[in-house]
């Protein structure tokens, strides 16, 4: 295993470059490296990272078996010897015996251990076996599963009690229970600690984590897996959110995300609480919901299937309805037996949702796939922003829940609550306004401002609060979704709160009804069949999810983030935004207890921002760091870069801000789409460097009469604004272009303006005639006046080294533009028969330092030309086009 492997299994025969990349992720992975791999589309890297990462896996537990079965020889036979007692010994040495007993002790614990060990590993191979082989004994289960069911629901029948509500007892659920800080808890827990069946709790068998940016994108992982050798042996479980792999309909039509864990999180506690009434007598009340699908038998079961045959989402969802059983919760008790589990990368890159997914990452191994944007993601994931309409809605209602309460809480939550509504005051108050007022009503002085955590506290006169307790308190009491189900039962319909209690108490909330008053009738925009379930929607939701998310970011440490304070004219608009410059911080996590980390893409250049923003930052020494690199595996005459210095006119292509809006390089512009239409057959794809500009390019277009001689050759469609349209254009797209293959007298193809950064720059694919053509418009740099990006750069400045001459906020900018370059250029060659040429019009894309950005499969390809005259020659060579179109014939 040291020297790494030769061959791997594989479905066919692999690419050179597959075994080059699957023999350097066998290496990293055994050497516990952390790997940068790069691997373009249309390169089979899925089957490459499944079949290396798999083969290493089998490898490393083939070894560790023998390891463990040498050293269970080495002890039994430690064991067997009979110690010769020493006939000389020092008066201060201890007597032979004890040390005889104390090594014999030593072996038999080890002996004791590694037997235990080798037990539970058969457990697991032989239910395995019988998993996948024993097909009558799964259907008795099921037969037995069903039974038991129809059992209980009789016997349920049987003992219910028509009992009408009364008094307080109509919200216990409601109420938060007794809360012991983690302090008071330390002694009890010593007493308290219950013992659990060993039975019940699974071992963490070594494992690889496989993440990705979307579902569909692990959908198709899944499926590459389901085709290659490791299918029949491999015990794979996809996790996802309640909202993908809940079954319960009455769940699913509430929609939102929060409110669907909101509702099963309830559903559970009234399980819980249901089993602990087992045998006493209940209280009177209204039955509580439980859910029909999270039952033990048959999770166990669906556990065993799902760990038994590889399943994709949409499989395990109808294996859950067949089997009766919550998909959510079987995928999570099959985490710690299986050997990949595959997830969104939300998930494991945030601490607490992989703490309650049940992912331990110590000594196991992680993948990321389409990595390219992994930092931006970290810092996304942990940013948190709160409006000041949400932030006077939580303070109302958090009021309302303590006035109503206050006499059934005990007096440490009572304490809790009123330092919550604290902050949650001082929050509005950096806004410019009060709790207890209508947020629209009252005005603010519209500014940007940018601040410290520490500086932000001082601001909001809050620093005198704990706030790393009062996320625990949190977590511990649950009064998120205590609070959301208090608004949900009150306010769901609109009607007021506490309408059947005091005058006295009806004033406390006229303030907060107002408000809702005020939310429904700002929704007369909207048609009035919706009217009543949109303002439904804003009456029922409570915002202290995002409160508590927000109280947790300010925990991070003052030099590792800002928080912009931006006020929008009125308190109800302006917004506080916590901002993460460091996500080094969290990724470091993850870096420190897994054994190997490969950060994995299609287009990883520039990979200079990986390792030092979350590389170094994050404690990683370069000799841990292991990059790969393949080439694509088409022929390097299938693809043809151009850089255009200057158009058809000989106008120098200058797409700077202060340029790219003159008429001439608008007019240029359509000039060289014209003449790239009049050779290029199929389609051609452009991408704009924003939709402001999109927009007004072809606008200038259309006042020119430029967009019409463009419609004379090819049809033009646009990116769509909504992401539900998407779908539709591309589908029109390539059926106009199959149309004008079709019926070569009338229109070329089709040309599609897109944006890079959009909707089609990613995850798009316009393989073959979809697109002969790229063609880049300017540089798509972000916008430099931004203040969170200029914070961004001066924090990058102040704590990362200078390289090259550049600061690393000026290399920020650079790299952030050349990756969203590259993602949309990477869009066309999408497998090994596919050709494609790239146009990227600007002059700047001539600079060595931007052209060393760009992917070397295709930088050195790349031809630059001062002038339009060559590289139109280039393009318009009939044989690049019609020779590749005879090979594909």
């Amino acid at each position: 295993m040291e020297n790494g492997r030769d061959t791997f299994p594989f479905p066919y025969q692999p690419y050179n470059i597959q075994e080059q990349f699957m023999q350097a992720l066998y290496s990293a992975l055994d050497q516990g490296k952390v790997g940068i791999f790069e691997s373009p589309t249309g390169t089979g890297k899925s089957l490459s990272l499944i079949c290396g990462a798999l083969s290493w896996l089998s490898d490393f537990e083939e070894k560790r078996k023998q390891e463990s079965a040498a050293l269970l020889h080495e002890g039994e036979a430690a064991l067997s010897t009979v110690t010769v007692p020493s006939s000389t010994s020092s008066s201060s040495a201890e007597p032979d015996w004890i040390t005889d007993f104390v090594k014999k002790k030593a072996d038999r614990d080890l002996v004791s251990k590694l037997k235990d060990e080798e037990l539970k590993r058969k457990k697991r191979e032989e239910r395995l076996e019988m998993i996948r082989n024993n097909v009558q004994l799964k259907y008795a289960m099921k037969r037995k599963s069903c039974e038991d069911e129809e059992a209980i629901k009789l016997l349920q029948l049987s003992k219910e009690e028509q009992t009408e509500p009364q008094g307080d007892q109509e919200d216990e659920e409601l109420i938060i229970a007794e809360y012991e800080s983690d302090d008071e808890s330390k002694t009890k827990s010593r007493f308290s600690a219950t013992e659990e069946d060993d039975d019940l709790v699974e071992e963490h068998v070594t494992k690889i984590y496989y993440c990705s940016r979307t579902h569909s994108q692990l959908a198709q992982f899944v499926h590459e897996v389901q085709k290659s050798p490791f299918s029949k042996d491999i015990s794979l479980v996809t996790l996802g959110s309640r909202q993908n792999l809940c079954i319960n309909d009455e769940v699913r039509r509430l929609g939102s995300s929060q409110r669907i864990n909101d509702r099963c999180l309830e559903m559970q506690k009234n399980k819980h609480d249901k089993h602990q009434e087992e045998g006493v007598k209940r209280k009177r009340g209204p039955a509580k919901s439980v859910c029909p699908y999270n039952k033990a038998t048959a999770l166990q079961q669906m556990r065993d299937d799902v760990l038994g045959k590889v399943h994709d989402i949409e499989q395990m969802l109808k294996l859950g309805r067949e089997t009766h059983s919550c998909p959510y919760y079987a995928t999570r008790l099959s985490v710690p037996p299986a050997q990949l589990v595959v997830l969104p990368y939300q998930i494991l890159l945030h601490e607490a949702t992989r703490k309650a997914a049940g992912i331990q990452l110590k000594d196991q191994v992680v993948i990321i796939d389409e990595a390219h944007n992994l930092s931006d993601t970290l810092s996304c994931i942990h940013s948190a922003e709160l409006t000041g309409a949400q932030l006077c809605r939580a303070h109302s209602q958090l009021t309302q829940y303590s006035d109503r309460y206050k006499s059934r809480l005990k007096a440490k939550n009572l304490m809790y609550i009123k330092q919550i509504l604290f902050v949650v005051e001082g929050l509005v108050r950096v806004l410019g306004g009060k709790v207890g007022q209508n947020p629209q009503t009252q005005t603010t002085q519209t500014g940007t401002e940018m601040l410290t955590i520490n500086n932000f506290l001082f601001k909001a006169q809050i620093d005198n609060i704990n706030l790393f307790k009062l996320p625990r308190y949190f977590e511990k009491s649950l009064i998120s979704r205590k609070l959301g189900g208090f608004v949900e039962k009150y306010a769901g319909s609109g009607v007021s709160l506490h309408t059947q209690n005091s005058i006295k108490e009806n004033r406390r909330t006229e303030g907060l009804n107002r408000y809702l008053q005020t939310l429904q009738s700002n929704q007369s925009t909207t048609p009035a069949d919706q009217q009543g379930s949109e303002a439904e929607k804003v009456l029922s939701a409570s915002p202290m999810m995002q409160v508590e998310g927000f109280f947790m970011a300010l925990t991070n440490s003052n030099t590792d983030g800002r928080v912009v304070v931006q006020k929008q004219g009125t308190v109800s608009e302006s917004s506080v935004k916590f901002l993460l410059l460091n996500p080094a911080v969290h990724f470091a996590q993850v870096l420190e207890q897994c054994r190997a980390v490969i950060i994995a893409g299609g287009t990883m250049q520039p990979v200079s921002d990986f390792k030092q923003e979350l590389l170094f930052s994050a404690g990683v020494a370069e000799e841990r760091i292991t990059e790969f690199s393949c080439g694509h595996v088409i022929p390097p005459e299938n693809i043809l870069p151009l850089v255009l210095c200057s158009g058809p006119s000989g106008q120098e292509l200058d797409f700077t801000f202060q340029s790219r809006d003159t008429p001439r390089m608008m007019d240029e512009t359509g000039r060289i789409l014209s003449n790239i239409c009049n050779v290029v057959p199929g389609g051609v794809v452009c991408f704009f460097p924003s939709y402001e500009y999109s927009r007004r390019i072809v606008s200038h277009w259309e006042a020119s009469g430029a967009l019409s001689r463009l419609a004379n050759k090819k049809k033009i469609f646009q990116e769509p604004k909504k992401a539900n349209q998407v779908e539709q254009v591309l589908s029109e797209f390539s059926r106009c272009i199959q149309r004008c293959a079709a019926d070569p007298g009338g229109l070329t193809g089709a040309l599609l303006f897109s944006v890079v950064g959009g909707k089609m720059s990613e995850g798009i694919n316009f393989s073959d005639d979809l697109g002969r053509c790229v063609v880049m418009v300017g540089m798509p740099y972000p916008n430099i006046k931004s203040p969170e990006l200029q914070e961004k750069m001066s924090y990058l400045d102040k704590h990362l080294p200078h390289n090259g001459g550049k600061s690393p906020g000026q290399a920020l900018i650079e790299n952030q533009c050349m990756k969203a370059v590259n993602q949309s250029i990477g869009r066309a060659i999408r497998h090994r028969g596919d050709y494609s040429s790239i146009v990227l019009c600007d002059r700047r894309y001539a600079r060595p330092a931007t052209l060393s950005k760009l992917p070397e499969w295709i930088k050195e390809r790349t031809s630059t030309h001062t002038t339009f005259g060559p590289a139109f020659a280039a393009l318009r060579k009939v044989r690049f086009f019609l020779e590749k179109k005879q090979k594909q014939v």
